[in-house]
């Protein structure tokens, strides 16, 4: 048993050496930008010290706002006026004694303010995300918790929004750590009946019942593991290739949906030769566009073959494509079941392999509609799996747009409380070596294998080690370098 508590000593001894420095630090909270009111904050044990020397020698009561004068420790002259909170450990952020100063958010009072705080012995400025590593430290959160607030921070879009907040306020921390109390509790079971089996008539059953739970909880992960990676496509934007033929439109097609000149657009076919990539805002979801040089099966041009083969990397790496073609090739389709083997062909035109394409959503676009007849316009019309637009005349465009953000709405779903996704590869790699670690206790566990039942417990903790990566339970600074250097300083 003693073997399941090693997973934690890591951490725990992280605290120890993270909580006997003893230092005090303060920063600016908020933006380094002229505002109102600016943030300032201060946590650790000499916090109390700060308030002495900043404001006066009295008693605060924890949780109550002030509204004080803030002096200079060394001149005694007065910086400003704001307001005071007084946060006693461990009910606060970080688990430790904190305050914030409120103050004008002048760059003049933030650098008075930050100078008189340094002046104050015992304390000194923070380094970017050290306030939320002292909170997880001090067990206020998790290490899911601590990337949901980060994720929470940089949100762009109302669904980030949404789904940042889930994760920072524990929706997955509580998914996570009842898979890991209950591959504890077999393993437990295990040892316990390694240790006691004999000489306690521990019956048999209990090997045949822990592998029922671990069939249960392995089902579990798989099943939040098919989530077609919608957690981390909201998290990280869904890439959006634009692909077609020279000069059929694609540049104009970006430039509209940006409502600004992002690619250059001119008649001659080939003008664009890089990648050009844009993020948005669309429907609440966030989106990066790319647009890519025309694609054709021959060319002399090395730089415009170099382009094609830049437009062809991006193709492999999207997660949807917009196939733009001109409008009076579709035309010529007579029903719906005839624009996939026009896709394919189409394809195949551009040079682009059709194995390229799969596992993407791929939607067809029909550009130039303005050239279009009355006739051919109304034989477009009929095929419901094709989108036509004029980037000329963009009287279609709100039917695109809508077509596009239910494209985006299925990619990325919904964020829930009751079902949490997946948001970073970290999670998922971690999650897929458990179950390899399952599946190998379940696929060779046997008297014959195993004939020290004590090898077999090994396998199975290496299970849990993989939940607690991810929450952060086991030592693991490789880890929580790369979480924390993403926070900004005062956070």
């Amino acid at each position: 048993m003693a073997l399941l508590r090693n997973g934690t000593k890591g951490l725990w001894g992280s605290f120890r050496r993270f909580a006997s420095s003893g230092c005090t630090i303060y920063s600016l909270s908020s933006g380094h930008v002229k505002c109102g009111v600016s943030v300032i904050r201060v946590s650790g044990p000499q916090t109390k010290k700060a308030l002495r020397a900043i404001v006066a020698n009295k008693e605060y009561e924890p949780k109550a706002t002030y509204l004080k004068s803030f002096f200079h420790p060394t001149s005694k002259e007065m910086i400003d006026r704001g307001l005071l909170l007084w946060f006693k450990g461990p009910a606060s952020f970080t688990g430790e004694d904190s305050c914030e100063f409120q103050v004008h958010g002048s760059l003049a009072v933030i650098a008075a303010m930050l100078d008189a705080l340094g002046k104050v012995d015992g304390l000194r400025p923070a380094q970017p995300g050290e306030f939320t590593k002292r909170a997880f430290f001090g067990g206020k959160l998790d290490l899911t918790e601590v990337e949901g607030l980060a994720d929470l921070i940089h949100a762009e879009t109302e669904a980030q929004r949404k789904q940042a907040l889930l994760q920072s306020t524990g929706a997955l921390a509580r998914l996570y750590d009842n898979w890991r109390r209950r591959l504890i509790r077999c393993a437990a079971h295990l040892e316990a009946y390694i240790d006691f089996a004999e000489d306690e008539q521990i019956e048999g059953g209990v090997i045949l019942q822990l592998t029922k739970e671990l069939k249960a909880v392995r089902r579990d992960i798989v099943e939040h593991l098919s989530d077609q990676r919608q957690g981390e496509l909201l998290r990280d934007g869904v890439r959006t290739v634009i692909i077609g033929a020279p000069n059929v439109g694609k540049s104009s097609l970006l430039n509209l949906l940006c409502q600004r000149s992002i690619s250059i657009v001119t008649d001659q076919a080939g003008t664009t030769r890089d990648i050009i990539e844009t993020m948005h805002n669309f429907g609440g979801y966030p989106v990066v566009f790319s647009d890519t040089a025309g694609l054709r099966r021959e060319t002399t041009d090395s730089i415009e073959q170099e382009g094609m083969q830049r437009a062809k990397a991006c193709l492999a790496q999207s997660d949807l494509i917009l196939l733009l073609a001109d409008a009076k090739d579709v035309t010529k389709l007579a029903h719906n079941d005839s624009v996939p083997q026009f896709v394919d062909r189409y394809l195949n035109e551009l040079d682009i392999p059709l194995d390229l394409c799969n596992g993407k959503r791929l939607q067809l676009v029909a550009n130039k509609t303005d050239t279009l007849s009355e006739e051919e316009f109304q034989q477009l019309d009929k095929l419901s799996n094709v989108l036509p637009i004029s980037c000329h005349k963009p009287d279609k465009m709100p039917i695109f747009l809508d077509s596009l953000e239910k494209q985006l709405q299925k990619l990325c779903g919904e964020p829930r409380a009751e079902n949490p996704r997946i948001t970073n590869t970290r999670y998922r790699q971690q999650l897929e070596r458990c179950i390899q670690h399952i599946d190998i206790f379940l696929r060779d566990y046997s008297p014959d294998v195993y004939p020290d039942l004590a090898i077999a417990a090994a396998k199975l903790r290496n299970s849990v080690r993989c939940i607690e990566r991810i929450t952060g339970h086991v030592s693991c600074e490789d880890i929580l370098d790369v979480v924390f250097k993403d926070f900004c300083i005062g956070k």
